[in-house]
């Protein structure tokens, strides 16, 4: 896919940030700072606005707000932007720590800071709502023809027709024989032999090539062929045969290496903001909540039955690494509390119990389990030990959830699947759950299901019991 204008949006969207950079940085001047004016700190004006020049350059280039404008979608642009600007009001401000003259003061920053979020975001918006308008002008539109019918050339034509911003225009597909299911969308065309006579007859500029990889020879052939017409030849691997999910490409060198899934988490900036996010969210809550909130409880327990306050259980925690789980009793000691799940109506559960599981105020010992490091807020839910052993047998990918520290909390939960699994299905979507957030895990993530967490926990869960 090429855009025509590619390179011209990039360096008008740059132009108008600039501008309004420069703009914004006047104007806070003659308004925050009006003695600026005066000639003998005009060189220290000029210094301050080369440096916040110099430090957008630095932000808007570590976040590649610029990078493929006219390729990226709407929600990821945002996001670019809005790091861009945190990081444009951090960096000053560390830099002010160091080299207290070299700033200007803070309210002058923040004033700084707030008129260029509105303009440069109302911008931001602007640009996208033209740009979903009138993309489809600032495209070089390609024909292409694909090869193969199989499982690749369905997804590249499902891709292409549903994303005509692309600029592929799919004139129809090759193959030995048709399938029916892919003539539905797309025109057959003949057999693969055909296919470099006809793109080379229609005008076509470039072949895709889904076929399988039995059939390398073919291609090989067909590669050099589409060479002499002057045909870029695209190869779409068709993974399917021994892998049934998306796959991601990293690099060894020169040598591709396939992942079956994207973990952001592996990525040792994302693991730090995760655990600094865990360590304050714990370390406030402990302070401010559970200081006062533990006793109140531990009383209530005590004076509802016999037993200790809390319960400690252990469960499966990253790499599969048992840890005790902390929770408060909220039940009848017990010979099956460690192989038995609570059901609707369970005889074990005590009356402070009930409203503990309810509230899951049972749940929050576990903030003692983040800060000493065998849990997290937010991720997967730990299971007993004899639950892991018994649904790893049965449900696929259970045992993807231990790559990532266990939470108090998770997407699966906030979704509507807690409590008592009864079937496999019911296991099967809290880990299909699971694995969607460790695979699309990012902070937001993380405070949205926080605050769903809160709202759920007010309103009580039918499912907590």
């Amino acid at each position: 896919m090429q855009y025509k204008y590619g390179t011209f949006f990039k360096l008008l969207n740059a132009l108008i940030d600039y501008l309004v950079l420069n703009v914004t940085l006047a104007i806070s001047l003659l308004i925050i700072w009006p003695e600026a004016v005066e000639a003998s700190i005009v060189n220290d004006v000029r210094f301050h606005i080369l440096l916040f020049n110099l430090l957008w350059f630095f932000a808007s280039n570590s976040t590649k707000l610029y990078d493929r404008i006219l390729k990226t979608e709407a929600i990821p642009t945002l996001k670019k932007a809005m790091w861009t600007l945190a990081l444009f009001l951090i960096t000053p401000i560390l830099i002010s720590f160091l080299v207290p003259k070299l700033i200007v003061p803070l309210d002058y920053l923040f004033s700084i800071l707030l008129v260029l979020a509105g303009v440069i975001l109302t911008c931001k918006i602007l640009f996208l709502s033209v740009r979903k308008s009138q993309r489809r002008y600032w495209v070089d539109y390609k024909k292409v023809v694909i090869l193969g019918s199989g499982q690749a050339a369905h997804e590249l034509s499902e891709f292409f027709i549903e994303n005509p911003n692309t600029g592929y225009l799919i004139q129809g597909y090759f193959d030995d024989e048709p399938n029916p299911s892919l003539s539905k969308r797309i025109k057959y065309l003949g057999k693969s032999d055909n296919a470099i006579e006809y793109a080379s007859e229609n005008g076509c500029s470039e072949i895709f090539s889904a076929l399988r990889a039995d059939r390398l020879d073919k291609v090989k052939a067909m590669m050099k062929e589409a060479d002499k017409k002057l045909i870029r030849f695209r190869l779409v691997p068709d993974l399917t045969a021994f892998i049934e999910k998306n796959v991601f490409i990293d690099y060894c060198g020169a040598l591709p290496v396939l992942s079956t899934r994207n973990e952001p988490l592996e990525v040792k900036v994302n693991e730090m903001v995760k655990q600094g996010f865990d360590y304050v969210f714990a370390a406030f809550t402990t302070l401010f909540v559970l200081s006062w909130l533990v006793p109140i409880i531990a009383i209530a327990i005590k004076l509802d039955s016999r037993g200790p306050v809390f319960f400690r259980q252990l469960r499966s925690g990253k790499d599969n690494k048992p840890f005790f789980c902390l929770k408060f009793r909220s039940m009848y000691v017990n010979a099956e509390a460690d192989s038995k799940q609570a059901t609707k109506g369970d005889k074990r559960i005590t009356r402070v119990g009930a409203f503990l599981r309810k509230t899951s105020l049972d749940e929050l010992p576990q903030f003692f389990n983040v800060l000493m490091g065998d849990m997290s807020i937010v991720g997967p839910r730990p299971h007993m030990l004899k639950h892991t052993e018994d649904y790893s047998e049965v449900v696929n990918d259970f045992m993807v959830r231990q790559y990532v520290t266990p939470g108090i909390t998770g997407w699966a939960q906030v979704n509507g699947y807690r409590g008592e699994t009864k079937e496999t299905e019911s296991m099967s979507k809290r880990v299909k759950a699971d694995l969607w957030y460790m695979e699309n895990w990012s902070l937001l993530l993380d405070l949205k299901i926080v605050f769903l967490t809160i709202f759920m926990a007010l309103k009580g869960d039918e499912k907590a019991y």
